[in-house]
């Protein structure tokens, strides 16, 4: 009885919000183990649900080793879902307004070092196959832009202004921006749009396409990535999102502004960006411990 609404939950995220489906997705799981958790109680309605089921829930999921990180999301997703049920006139009283999400430690983004990315576009052998000219421009497509797995799987081609030298995204909430190309960038898409039209003369309007010409998806993305970025790198993550952050940490090393980088990456907030400058202080402390005469002299 306790899923009353979800459905029209999740309809609302999807319709009205335009949430992406993989987002969506995460907001059903979330539902799902709350309302798993529930059963217990044998509630007759949602509205019998307090703050301190939610917070013997989170006490629960702490018990299990959930990390702070992922209990927040979760506890997120029951604040949106209340504040519907409440908009909606489905409870009274928003039993979240009690409930404290706990402190996540914050943790730097894990990145490549450059010369290791280096090392991989201009030593690693591709191929000229349809696969091996895909996966060489997904690889550079999310360095060179920063832009998002999910945002890369949904590039039609008319998304792409070859002649301004730009490439439009859709972020999270569908969110528009526009994304300028490097001239190599444009080269390689150019090749591969080639290849791709002479593979799949007849396919669906999506740039990058399956080897059976079908629209790619998550799984197969992340493979590329982590495929290739383990050639080159034991680095722990090796994921689309690294790249992401190795864009974004080596234009801040390199003197970008962050207003700049926070544009370019989609950031609703100049907060999420900030955390590409704890790179390169971490980076310039190194640097002066290892080059100035008295950094290592102590009292």
């Amino acid at each position: 009885m306790v899923e009353t609404k979800i459905d029209n939950f999740l309809q609302y995220l999807e319709l009205e919000k335009r949430y992406s489906p993989l987002t969506v997705e995460l907001y059903k799981s979330d539902l799902k183990h709350f309302t798993t958790y529930l059963m217990e109680y044998d509630f007759a309605t949602i509205r019998e649900v307090g703050h301190l089921h939610i917070r013997s829930w989170s006490v629960y999921l702490i018990e299990q080793g959930m990390l702070p990180s992922s209990i927040k999301r979760k506890l997120s997703t029951l604040k949106t879902y209340f504040k519907f049920l409440r908009k909606n006139g489905v409870i009274e009283q928003n039993p979240m307004m009690k409930v404290i999400a706990p402190k996540a430690g914050k943790t730097l983004p894990k990145v490549i070092e450059k010369k290791n990315l280096t090392r991989l576009f201009e030593q690693i052998e591709f191929g000229d196959d349809y696969n091996g000219v895909r996966n060489r421009l997904i690889l550079e497509l999310l360095y060179g832009t920063g832009m998002r797995r999910a945002e890369l799987i949904n590039l039609q081609l008319d998304n792409l202004d070859l002649h301004h030298q730009r490439i439009k995204v859709f972020g999270k909430g569908s969110k528009e921006r526009l994304i300028p190309i490097a001239p190599y960038l444009m080269n390689l898409m150019q090749d591969y749009l080639r290849v791709r039209g002479e593979h799949f003369p007849e396919s669906p309007p999506y740039i990058f396409l399956t080897e059976k010409g079908k629209k790619t998806y998550p799984k197969i993305i992340y493979n590329i990535v982590h495929r290739h970025l383990s050639l080159i790198s034991t680095a722990e993550k090796r994921s689309p999102h690294t790249l992401r952050h190795s864009f974004a940490t080596h234009l801040v090393d390199n003197g970008a502004d962050l207003n700049a980088v926070k544009e370019l990456l989609g950031h609703a907030s100049l907060a999420s960006t900030q955390v590409y400058t704890h790179n390169s202080i971490q980076r310039l402390q190194k640097v002066y411990e290892q080059a100035h005469p008295k950094a290592r002299i102590k009292e």
